[in-house]
């Protein structure tokens, strides 16, 4: 799950990218409002956490630009403006979730869960795909009712691909779910990461698209 931080705060902001690669996120970090809308445009993330008090554009224009780019981005604001009003407008600009500064890490992490299962094939906290299981909120994974012990990369890129069954994930989408902007990776990594939820999983679950990337099949 890739979310992008916009936030000019930096001290705020690596607080925020420790616990959340914490808890399997992958987050890219950006200052200002004209830099959030060219990340928007070059690779558009699953989540956008907005902060509104931005040095250069005003965050709430920075929402309209993204709602102009994607209407259906999740963007949780996370500010200081704490009128009535201000909540108002923000979530009728197109937010879909307010949060006051300052704030604790674990509400910060549920309502993003929150808005992570509204991006996946199911409403529920699970995925099941024939006899695999993926529980989105306690980060577990079961073949046939059997726990799979999974490293935060493989169970990262197992929810990927089962968050969008049916449809092909490309090798650079993936590797953007997994990696943060500047984190070194080896040329083979995603390679690596598929072999070994092969041999965990079954040769079978996760199929090889040539030339395209990778696919897990609808139930």
């Amino acid at each position: 799950m890739l979310i992008l931080l916009v936030e000019d705060d930096r001290a705020l902001a690596e607080g925020l990218k420790t616990a959340l690669k914490r808890e399997g996120f992958t987050l890219n970090h950006v200052v200002n409002g004209k830099l959030a809308i060219e990340a928007i445009k070059t690779a558009t993330p699953d989540i956008v956490v907005l902060d509104l008090g931005l040095p250069d554009i005003d965050g709430l224009e920075v929402l309209k630009n993204v709602r102009s780019m994607a209407e259906v981005l999740p963007v949780l604001i996370l500010t200081a403006r704490d009128t009535l009003e201000d909540k108002v407008t923000g979530l009728n600009s197109g937010a879909d979730d307010y949060l006051l500064k300052p704030f604790e890490i674990p509400e910060l992490l549920a309502r993003l869960h929150v808005l992570e299962r509204r991006l996946g094939t199911t409403n529920t906290a699970a995925i099941c795909i024939g006899d695999i299981a993926l529980d989105i909120t306690r980060h577990e994974v079961f073949l046939a009712d059997q726990p799979v012990e999974l490293p935060r990369k493989e169970y990262m890129l197992l929810k990927a691909l089962m968050e969008n069954a049916g449809r092909i994930q490309t090798r650079e989408r993936l590797l953007s779910k997994l990696y943060s902007w500047g984190e070194e990776t080896a040329s083979n990594s995603l390679e690596v990461h598929i072999h070994h939820l092969r041999k965990k999983l079954g040769s079978g679950f996760i199929k090889t698209v040539h030339g395209v990337g990778y696919l897990v099949k609808k139930p």
